[in-house]
């Protein structure tokens, strides 16, 4: 099997510019994540945003969680569970409007960093949008035109801690899932690994490597270039040594942003292909999804297909119950993200990551 696609940015401004961006290319058509180095964020920032997460988890976040885990019986667990994941997680939302404020027991130091941050991310995410226009011979700046709506992008990040599991082959820390949204770029833990994607039928490990960030595409990314990318599944595998810490930002459209693929994909592509995606509100595939995130999301897509452009309240619970009808399991998943249900109490953002 082909190695996980790591990408040095540098690179870009030098002689190995067209080679990085096939590189780049090769990783959104056949494995729809990769890794960066050289990305722009300072390696001694990184590491300040680990410090005061990982103090954050052990002062505010840690007590709660095994008192959660007892409760609910989860320590000495004789058969799988499919319904709950092994995550103590909670939410900040940056745009359209943050919520940074109103998150308990942040340290200002932890506040200030996390605000600044977001700020490199939203960057980051930008320019590697126009990266991926370049290379499916897109206008600059179509994909976050595309991504704007009326308010511009919805942007926030989801900071996780994966402590260790005593059952972790009877519990996943995060179960198998595509992600809806736009473009993710992951902070992720250099010591303690855990994710994987799937490729080709098989699991395979994404590497922790100290100061990256890695990248996957959601299924937005997928509609928009008419399937020429690809969100892939992808999870987290619960681990009995050491807690793994993830800080994943989405950057995803606008609630009222109409999602469709580029025209210009579809006309280059109309001899072999035709228009394979639906148009809709992206607000109205969150809300589907918020539902039907561990399904597969194909019929997602088949029930957006079925009502273009708009998706009512009915319809909407119309469609998700023809995809259940048509699944022997469905697995209810409430905090999907931020935009689809505020929690800004710690505790309950908690009570979530262990009860859904």
């Amino acid at each position: 099997m082909a190695t996980f696609p790591v990408i040095d940015l540098e690179k870009l401004n030098g002689e190995e510019r067209t080679a990085t961006m096939d590189q780049i290319n090769d990783a959104c058509e056949n494995w729809g994540f990769f890794e960066l180095l050289n990305h722009g964020i300072p390696h001694d920032f990184l590491d300040t945003v680990e410090r005061l997460t990982k103090e954050y988890y052990k002062k505010c976040m840690e007590h709660r969680f095994k008192e959660l885990v007892a409760s609910k019986a989860l320590e000495g667990l004789q058969a799988e569970v499919t319904d709950m994941d092994w995550e103590s997680t909670f939410f900040l939302r940056h745009l359209p409007e943050s919520n940074m404020a109103e998150i308990p027991d942040l340290a200002d130091e932890y506040r200030e960093v996390m605000k600044e941050f977001a700020l490199k991310l939203e960057k980051l995410a930008e320019e590697l949008l126009d990266l991926l226009c370049e290379n499916l011979w897109l206008e600059k700046g179509y994909l976050k035109e595309a991504f704007h709506g009326t308010r511009g992008p919805t942007f926030g990040t989801k900071v996780s801690n994966y402590p260790p599991c005593p059952t972790p082959d009877k519990i996943k820390g995060l179960r198998a899932h595509t992600d809806a949204g736009g473009i993710i770029l992951l902070f992720q833990d250099a010591q303690v690994s855990g994710l994987q994607l799937l490729k080709d039928g098989k699991w395979v490990d994404v590497p922790p490597l100290r100061h990256s960030i890695v990248i996957n595409l959601g299924d937005q990314l997928e509609v928009i270039t008419n399937g020429k990318y690809k969100s892939v599944e992808h999870r987290v595998i619960a681990q009995t040594n050491g807690a793994r810490m993830s800080i994943a930002s989405f950057y995803n459209p606008g609630g009222d942003a109409v999602i469709h693929p580029a025209p210009a994909l579809v006309e280059k592509e109309a001899e072999e292909k035709k228009q394979l995606y639906p148009k809709f509100v992206f607000e109205d595939y969150m809300k589907l999804y918020a539902g039907l995130k561990f399904q597969a999301k194909e019929p997602r897509f088949e029930a957006m297909k079925a009502r273009e452009t708009t998706l009512p309240s009915q319809q909407l619970k119309e469609s998700i119950r023809e995809i259940k009808e048509r699944k022997s399991v469905i697995q209810w998943h409430w905090c999907v993200f931020d935009f689809i249900i505020v929690n800004t109490t710690t505790k309950g953002i908690i009570m979530k990551s262990i009860i859904i």
